[in-house]
């Protein structure tokens, strides 16, 4: 039994360089399978960086609509093993009854997003319709673009974490979460915001490609822009045309690209 696991470690590995090959040390990301258990009721396993795992909790726990509040999770207790992690997650009542109606098997999900799923319409919701009316400026995309590496401090060690970034209206960054996996850093900034309270006036940035599922995270949030660093996919931009939001892709110093609701996104006032 083991109390924590750390989200880097240190090995050794060689680097062949131009016919020369040196021996040292290197930093790489911890990724460890991390099971969601409600009210004990395995539901899912994920893989995980083990830091901010109750910000992914709620996060995670929110976006997939198992809670409609942050207040109906009423208890996380982690549970640390040799091969991974249980988070026992007590839920109230009527959101335990919801979730026992799912009958999905998330097992493993990291990527697609549709293990489990039994039906199109289960596999695709339709996401949250965006209720604000914000305005965002060209200029507050490219500073939180701007600012977004400085703040990444377990992908400047390690070179494999993606983040995400809540950004105030001016662009400056309030809060960044990290993890191997994309759709986790994003379940886990939108769980440290729903457990800080935090009012979503400003807009997501993402070291990673806009999938449905990062679109659909965006919008259960009523976040009414989501920035990408990469690209993003057909179906995220079709749902973000529905639901409102306004989906930014290939999110780089001096250029982005607006793929849906460019009317949200103005020009710097004068």
């Amino acid at each position: 039994m083991t109390t924590s696991i750390h989200p880097d470690s240190r090995v050794k590995r060689q680097i062949w360089l131009d016919g020369e090959t040196s021996s040292g040390d290197d930093q790489v990301a911890t990724e460890t399978a991390v099971a969601l258990v409600y009210n004990g009721v395995s539901h899912v396993v994920m893989m995980v960086t083990p830091a901010d795992l109750e910000d992914f909790a709620v996060g995670f726990s929110l976006s997939e609509g198992i809670l409609s509040s942050a207040r109906q999770l009423l208890d996380v207790e982690e549970k640390w093993t040799e091969i991974g992690v249980e988070l026992e997650l007590t839920i109230a009542a009527e959101a335990f009854v919801g979730l026992k109606t799912r009958r999905r098997n998330l097992t493993g999900r990291t990527g697609c997003g549709l293990c489990g799923a039994e039906s199109l319409e289960q596999a695709v919701p339709k996401p949250a319709l965006i209720t604000n009316d914000l305005e965002i400026t060209h200029q507050a995309i490219q500073r939180a673009i701007a600012e977004l590496a400085g703040l990444q401090s377990l992908q400047k060690k390690t070179g494999a974490v993606h983040g995400a970034a809540w950004c105030r209206l001016d662009g400056s960054i309030a809060m960044v979460r990290e993890d191997v996996g994309r759709h986790n850093a994003l379940d886990k900034l939108l769980g440290a915001m729903a457990r800080n309270s935090v009012d979503p006036d400003g807009f997501v940035l993402v070291t990673s490609r806009a999938s449905y599922e990062m679109v659909s995270k965006a919008a259960s949030a009523n976040i009414c822009l989501l920035a990408a660093v990469s690209a993003p996919t057909s179906l995220a931009i079709n749902l973000a045309k529905e639901c409102g939001l306004s989906l930014v892709g290939f999110s780089r110093p001096g250029r982005h690209v607006i793929y849906s609701n460019e009317q949200r996104i103005v020009g710097e006032s004068q």
